[in-house]
């Protein structure tokens, strides 16, 4: 049985405790598919229920290194919801209008409505971590208040990371609950799906030249995700470190989790009001003598 609690980020003992191997007792794919399919139809019944009443709205951020598997676990673990209730967001590099916009206005604009499951494919993390890797990044913000050593600037990037936790502290408040999860893969499994997505024809479309680059940076951006993590994990939005080098591993946990917090939540289809029953059976004597 799968344990949400084990994978919180845990402000003591950082990322390194997060083992990108782990997988429980389970050896398989196999061994997972019967409890992956059964939380595959609790989201789709819970999914159907958060849709149906309306009052919450969900925002899953999925963040990780490049072949991680944030499409897949998009794949996979959505396959059985209603798409209509389903948003998918992927945040590429910024376009000038968003450049003329604060960093989290692209974000808000794509948020989910209401009785929906927002998806973030990336994200506003971007900016306190590829924006960190690469200071022209920063630069192309048009910040009044830049300088060229900003990105060394511990205070800056403080600041960034307080205002992110106000405002997913905001979306809480209204309705929205944010699950965050970063997808933690090993730099040898990393290095063996770029392998594959080259030597397979049929992956060749997923492969870039910037996926080996940002690789060349694996150091910094470990460092950079371990000091996000510690900073912009709380109590109504904690951070989840998935080991990421078994797909079907990873897809399972965090099938678990998201059906959790739906669970919490205390969903129900919506009470009809007496005048709708009889109106129901009013319809159905219609219905019938047709």
């Amino acid at each position: 049985m799968i344990h949400s609690k084990e994978f919180l980020y845990s402000q003591g003992n950082g990322l390194s405790r997060f083992s990108p191997y782990f997988s429980e007792s389970y050896t398989s794919k196999k061994d997972t598919q019967e409890e992956f399919q059964e939380q595959i139809k609790n989201l789709r019944k819970l999914q159907s229920m958060l849709y149906a009443e309306g009052r919450h709205g969900i925002l899953i951020i999925l963040q990780a290194m490049d072949a991680g598997g944030k499409d897949g676990v998009i794949k996979h673990v959505m396959s059985g919801v209603n798409p209509q209730g389903c948003q998918v967001k992927s945040f590429k590099a910024p376009s000038s209008e968003e450049l003329a916009h604060d960093f989290m206005w692209r974000c808000f604009k794509a948020m989910p409505e209401r009785g929906n499951i927002g998806i973030f494919n990336r994200s506003y993390y971007e900016e306190v971590l590829i924006a960190k890797i690469h200071p022209r990044l920063l630069a192309n913000q048009n910040l009044p208040f830049y300088h060229n050593k900003l990105h060394k600037d511990p205070e800056f990037w403080n600041t960034r990371y307080k205002d992110i936790v106000n405002i997913e502290k905001y979306f809480v408040h209204n309705g929205y609950h944010v699950l965050k999860f970063f997808l933690n893969i090993s730099h040898e499994e990393q290095k063996q799906r770029f392998l594959s997505r080259i030597e397979n024809s049929a992956k060749n479309w997923k492969f870039t030249m910037s996926d080996v680059d940002e690789r060349q940076h694996w150091d910094e951006y470990q460092l950079a995700y371990s000091e996000m993590l510690g900073k912009t994990s709380h109590e109504l939005a904690p951070w989840f470190v998935i080991p990421a080098d078994k797909k079907w591993y990873m897809r399972l946990v965090i099938s678990n989790i998201i059906v959790e917090k739906l669970e919490q939540l205390n969903l129900s289809y919506p009470q009809v009001s007496e005048k709708h029953l009889q109106d129901i059976i009013k319809a159905k004597e219609i219905l019938e003598k047709e």
